[in-house]
């Protein structure tokens, strides 16, 4: 099997298993309240994660990153897990899936113009036509497709929503400051996150007691959202010989994750939703695929 064959084998992978997991949340919260949820699956993707770094001969990794850069672990371990998973869950579960789904989808749109201020970058053209779009697609689902009346059925969830967007672009904006292994350094993010999650928890919603479908659930969500799935990306980006390529295969995500709400949950898809999504997909694609027409056609 070719590198590229094998490429894309772990990119698909990936983006199936992304595709399930507004779904799984939504199942998930059903027996767990957001802090909850956090803490299972947090719990699980360290293990996952522990057993990649060991399988991998990266256990010494993780003394020698953390002595480097103490407090730059401890600033992402508040930011992703803690702070992210919390506010995106508390997301799911005050709004519809589809909704959460697709709002949650602007930080890529987002992280452009937060570097700006961040890292210095220029805000292109592209990238502003881009935002404009894709935040109309954020207006018309945010209303229900009652653009006129200004009116939100959840704006609390809507906040939510959108402030997780904010929270994992600063996330990804401070790790592109990151030297260290990228597997070991979410570990050790999750590693110093997991204490913040568990005072949280046990302060406002501690478990007691648990079914085995719970457990399930949320051991679902820690693999394939926050644990394994990122390796399988991880593995993807560093087999090809094209990032690009790869890179677009997450544009899938969104309508697979859409079909999967309207057949498991039996949500009701919106007017509104497709409408939205189609706004916040065509920012995506122009922010993501028109420089790279433009760089082609005037080499």
């Amino acid at each position: 099997m070719s590198n590229t064959t094998l490429a894309y084998l772990y990119g698909l992978l990936a983006v199936l298993l992304w595709s399930t997991v507004a779904t799984a949340f939504k199942i998930a919260l059903g027996y767990f309240t957001p802090l909850q949820l956090v803490f299972v699956a947090v719990m699980t993707s360290i293990l996952a994660l522990g057993i990649i770094v060991t399988f991998q001969g990266k256990l010494t990794l993780i003394s020698k990153q953390l002595k480097r850069r103490p407090l730059f672990y401890l600033f992402t371990g508040l930011l992703n897990p803690f702070l992210y998973y919390y506010v995106l869950f508390e997301a799911y579960d005050l709004l519809p899936a589809q909704q959460a789904l697709s709002l949650n989808y602007t930080w890529a749109i987002l992280l452009p113009i937060l570097a700006v201020p961040l890292l210095g970058h220029k805000l292109t053209k592209i990238d502003s036509v881009a935002a404009i779009i894709a935040y109309a697609g954020v207006y018309v689902i945010a209303t229900g497709g009652n653009i006129r009346e200004f009116n939100f059925e959840s704006p609390t969830g809507i906040a939510f929503v959108l402030s997780s967007t904010v929270i994992w672009c600063l996330y990804w904006v401070i790790n592109t400051k990151d030297d260290g292994d990228a597997i070991v350094s979410l570990l050790l993010s999750f590693l110093i996150g997991l204490p913040f999650v568990t005072v949280a928890m046990m302060l406002h919603q501690p478990i007691e007691s648990i079914s085995w479908q719970a457990l399930g659930a949320g051991m679902y969500v820690g693999l394939f959202e926050m644990g394994l799935t990122f390796v399988l990306w991880l593995m993807a980006l560093k087999t090809t010989q094209k990032t690009a390529n790869i890179t677009t295969l997450v544009f899938l995500t969104p309508v697979l994750s859409v079909g999967l709400i309207a057949v498991i949950l039996k949500e009701h898809i919106t007017i509104s939703t497709y409408i939205g999504l189609c706004f916040i997909l065509t920012g995506l694609m122009l922010q993501k695929l028109l420089p790279r027409l433009l760089k082609t056609n005037n080499p």
